[in-house]
């Protein structure tokens, strides 16, 4: 019988193989009608497979494009298409060159012609030409991350401080055509919010980005807080949308994973948004009232988590969550949770999420160290790692939000 840590990782792999951009790329620019010069421009995490997916489908037809991803995403070239690796999240002069690169290639297009914008999570940093200087925005970017600000309010800020976010990218585009494919990564697939919509009318407003900043204390600038006051795009003609990809189906592959490797699947939710490690508890939680029921037990959740910065240490959101949940199965040696981003990256670090179990919390206080203690410095990396409790994928060409597991085992 596989171990419990096996069947975990099992799932990870099936669920995240399952919402690879490939096919769903190719079946939607089947049905599209492309014409005309075509420019390919593709952001985010998982622009390189997505880019790759369509020009592998459309060859020749292809006339110039560029792909904005984040550092070690390229894996390798793609046809004529120029290839750029920038900062994530926050932006750098990578993603600053790219935006200015995409923009000369769209500009001169006509109403015959298309743009192919492949769009996925993570654009909203790799994918930037700022309307203040750069270093201000790489400042107010590190001030919404450490004021754990969720994904919507930070991007009706990045909106209005941008050229090409908030349906401004559209606008450069036109008179030509723009065929957008999205990846979602934000919970209940929002066209222009997802990368900060730079191809999507913006539903939100100048009253709603301000309310955002004076929520979470954002320190601004003068010129920055009038930006805050200039409206974005509520209307775009020439720009038709595809979803090809959401959290949904990343929690339903894993649901299909686990109940083919005999556990019972329970759907929690495709919309978690709370503290990381408040999930974690609830998750543990939630497993720990089950343990004695008998039955093999799979509970999934997918969304974003958050995580407000208190130390210095080294980690992400599905780590903060696998970390937390350890301490509230401990003991439990026929429970684990695991939660993983489906890009293959969680944070600022080359792991994708934790995988822990009953014995994990006595392992870490072998090792010195105290759960608590580890969650006030957001130090989740260095101690998972420290106890073999890492998911390392690498980068996986997708990108559609975390998912999260929590297994209990009957005993025996």
């Amino acid at each position: 019988m596989s171990s419990i840590i096996e069947d975990g990782k099992k799932i990870i792999q099936e669920s995240i193989g399952a919402v690879l951009p490939d096919a769903a790329v190719r079946r939607t620019l089947n049905g599209t009608g492309l014409c005309g010069r075509i420019v390919l421009v593709a952001i985010g995490k998982a622009a390189w497979q997505m880019a790759k997916a369509a020009y592998d489908e459309l060859g020749g037809r292809v006339s110039a494009g560029i792909v904005i991803t984040k550092y070690d995403h390229v894996k390798g070239p793609i046809g004529s298409l120029e290839l750029v690796e920038a900062g994530h999240p926050v932006p750098d002069e990578n993603s600053f060159a790219g935006a200015r690169r995409a923009l000369e290639l769209v500009s001169g297009l006509g109403a015959g012609d298309t743009v192919l914008f492949l769009v996925s999570g993570g654009g909203s940093a790799l994918f930037e030409a700022p309307l203040v200087p750069p270093e201000e925005l790489q400042e107010i970017t590190g001030q919404m991350l450490a004021k754990g600000m969720d994904i919507v309010s930070m991007n009706m800020i990045r909106k209005r401080l941008s050229a090409v976010k908030g349906g401004r990218f559209a606008q450069a585009c036109a008179p030509a055509r723009v065929v957008q494919i999205v990846l979602s990564d934000i919970l209940g697939d929002p066209l222009d919010m997802i990368a900060s919509g730079p191809a999507a009318p913006d539903t939100s407003t100048c009253v709603d980005a301000l309310a955002a900043a004076e929520r979470f204390g954002l320190e601004l600038s003068a010129d920055a807080e009038a930006l805050l006051h200039t409206e974005t795009p509520k209307q775009l003609d020439n720009v038709e949308s595809f979803v090809n990809g959401s959290v949904r189906e990343l929690c339903a592959a894993a649901a299909k994973a686990a109940e083919e490797l005999g556990y019972e699947p329970v759907y929690l939710t495709d919309l978690l948004c709370c503290e990381a490690r408040d999930a974690g508890s609830f998750l543990g939680s939630v497993a720990v009232s089950h343990a004695r029921d008998g039955k093999n037990l799979a509970f999934i959740a997918g969304g974003e988590t958050v995580v407000h910065l208190t130390g210095k240490g080294k980690g992400g959101r599905n780590q903060e969550l696998a970390l937390a949940a350890a301490e509230q199965i401990s003991g439990h040696e026929n429970i684990a949770v695991l939660s993983v981003g489906s890009d293959g990256t969680d944070g600022p670090t080359d792991a994708a999420g934790g995988i822990v179990t009953g014995k994990t919390r006595a392992l870490l206080e072998a090792a010195g160290l105290d759960i608590q203690a580890v969650l006030k410095e957001n130090d989740a990396y260095n101690a998972l790692k420290a106890v073999d409790a890492l998911v390392i994928t690498g980068a996986t060409g997708t990108n559609v939000n975390d998912v999260s597991v929590a297994l209990v085992r009957a005993q025996v």
